[in-house]
This record gives C-alpha cells, structure tokens and sequence, in this order.
C-alpha cells in the first residue's frame, strides 16, 4: 500500500509529556501521548481529518454513545525497529474490521484514506513514543462514537472517530489462570460478538469479577445455548494443544476475527503443525487434562500478543497444566514478533511501513 495523501490538519502541542514519563514501569492503556486523532461526520459525509494535543472532549449530556452505546473500536500496535524504522502489523485487517463492527451499529463507514493519512501523521508526530525492543511497543486505540445531542432511540446523524496512543509493554504479568464459563454468555448468535463493540466488554466485567474472586484472571466463555463448547476469552482468542495438535474454534458471530489468531493458523500451516478450526467442548479438554493429553492453552490478541494460561477450572476442580520447555505459545510468540520488530522475513507481507 502507498501512504496516503490526504490532506489532514495538523497542531501540535505546545509541550511534550515524554520526559515525566517512565517507560521502565508502564501500567497497560494509562499512559497516552501527546496528541490525537480526530474526524467529525456531519452532514452526511466525514470531515477533514485533524491531528491536536491530546485532552479532554466536550460532549452534550445527550450524546447518544451516553444512551445507546453507540460505540466500536480497535487494538493495534506500532514497533520500532533496530534502524528506528516504524511498522504496523497487518493495519488493513483492523482498519476492515472497524468499519465491519461499525456496520452492525448502524455507524456509518470510514474513509481508507483517511484512516491511514491521520493514522501515519499521528506516528509520525509521536515517534519518540516508540522505544525499540522486543516488548515495547505503542499501542494504538482508533473508536467511533455517536456524539450527535438527543434521547430519541435511533441512530445517531453526528460521529466522532478518533486514534489515541499508549505505549506499552507486556500487557499481563504473573500466571494466568482462565475459568469455563458455565453460566453467563458473552455473545448469542444474531449478536455483536464478532464486532468491537464497546458494549461487548462491559458486559463481561461483572462475571470476570466474580471469576476473579475466585482466583482467575479470565473467563473462557461457552456457547451461550449449551454452555458446552469453549469459544474466546474476554481479551483473547483461545487456542488448545492436545498432543502435538493444535486447535481452536471457528469464527462465527459470536467470536472476533483476531488479527493475531489469524496470523497462528497461517504460521502454523507455514510450519506444518497439526491445526484443527473446529468446534471444541468442554468435554473434550476436561477429559484431555485429566488424561495428560492437554499440553498447552494460550491466547492471542494485539495486546498480549500470545499469553500462555498455566491452568483452568470448571465445575468447581481446578486443573494444573504442564510447563513445557518447547511450548507451541512460545514458538508462535517467537516468529510473530520477529516479523513485527523486523527481525525476520515476511513472507506473508504483513509489515507496513510508516514513512
């Protein structure tokens, strides 16, 4: 892809937050940069694009987003490499997938071109956010919502899409533990599951919560009619590993088309390791873990990258998994971020390059 030439509107701050900010200790989406990304549509069709210091909106108390949760986003990260070059990772799969959850809330589709121009703009304005190494990186939050002023239960005539930064290191520490959903669902068929809805997550924070007091970090959730087929965590897609085999579930309207879980099955292929997309029951890996069979789960995301779950519970027992030394988590975690920081070849072009 060419970068873009669309024109957009740039000013920019006065002064820089970069030198109070201790990269050394970053607390994942607490730190932003300085400056944002903003497109107002109005009147039918989207405005120029405009770059500004990074503050505070001011908003009618009758926006609809406030009402009717009018809202989608996205995950992204930027890296730098050793010659202190820029790269998004697969850009078009998110920039797809925003205007595709946009579809289902009744948001209208945002410009290609505007997208990019605006997107490159802001990292190249914020390049020093970008530290190098295997770790850092920035983490990119483009969102739409409806900011047009009124309480009548329709969709909104006025939007507001926007990009902040964040930079960051590895978005979990510690073991993670995940507990089968037996209860509560996070997505139905017919539904918003596969969109990125806001929605989506903050109907998830009250049963994580109650996992939590349990001593989980999160929920795999089933389907929501049975309870009996495993589907995605809260912030992951999910992958299993029962002997040398590896297995996930398909993507249906119910689970996100991870950019990151599409990047495993194709590298997984590459290297001719036993991949299965099907459905996958509660049963099945159970049984697989009381057995010794089941090697691995871990989950995959932009923000985690590839975070390996040491153990589950369901039912009320609690199941240890074993510590490999050759893990399928750390082989994938391995190649892709070779191939984010430049490192290795790309043969899937999935790198693009700000210039």
């Amino acid at each position: 892809m060419k970068t873009s030439t669309t024109p957009v509107d740039i000013q920019k701050a006065a002064t820089s937050k970069i030198e109070n900010t201790d990269f050394n200790n970053l607390a994942f989406g607490q730190v932003f940069t300085d400056h944002m990304m903003i497109c107002d549509y109005k009147d039918g069709a989207w405005q120029t694009p405009k770059i500004q210091p990074y503050g505070p909106l001011e908003m009618d108390p009758s926006a609809r987003v406030f009402h009717y949760g009018q809202a989608v986003f996205e995950g992204m990260k930027a890296f730098k490499d050793e010659e202190d070059r820029i790269w998004l990772f697969r850009p078009e799969d998110n920039f797809e997938r925003i205007n595709k959850s946009s579809e289902r809330l009744a948001i209208p589709a945002f410009p290609k071109e505007f997208f990019f121009a605006g997107l490159e703009e802001l990292l190249k304005l914020e390049k020093d956010w970008i530290k190098k190494g295997f770790g850092n990186s920035l983490y990119i939050r483009p969102f739409v919502i409806a900011t047009e002023a009124g309480v009548s239960a329709a969709p909104a005539k006025e939007y507001k899409f926007m990009i902040i930064c964040s930079p960051a290191q590895a978005y979990y520490s510690g073991e993670v533990r995940v507990k089968f959903s037996e209860e509560y669902s996070r997505a139905a068929d017919g539904g918003v599951g596969f969109a990125k809805a806001a929605g989506n997550y903050a109907a998830q924070f009250y049963p994580t919560n109650l996992a939590k007091d349990e001593g989980f970090q999160q929920i795999i959730w089933t389907d929501a009619n049975t309870h009996e087929y495993l589907e995605e965590a809260g912030t992951m897609n999910i992958f299993f590993r029962v002997g040398d085999k590896l297995i996930t579930a398909p993507t249906s309207d119910r689970i996100l088309d991870g950019v990151t879980r599409k990047s495993i099955i194709a590298l997984a292929k590459e290297f001719n390791i036993d991949l299965e997309v099907r459905r996958v029951s509660v049963k099945e890996i159970v049984e697989a873990a009381k057995s010794g069979d089941l090697k691995e789960i871990f989950g995959s995301g932009t923000a985690t990258v590839i975070n390996p779950i040491v153990g589950f519970g369901h039912a009320g027992k609690k199941y240890d998994l074993p510590k490999l030394e050759d893990s399928y988590a750390g082989f994938f975690k391995d190649k892709l971020t070779k191939i984010q920081y430049n490192q290795a070849a790309d043969k899937f072009n999935w790198r693009y390059q700000v210039k």
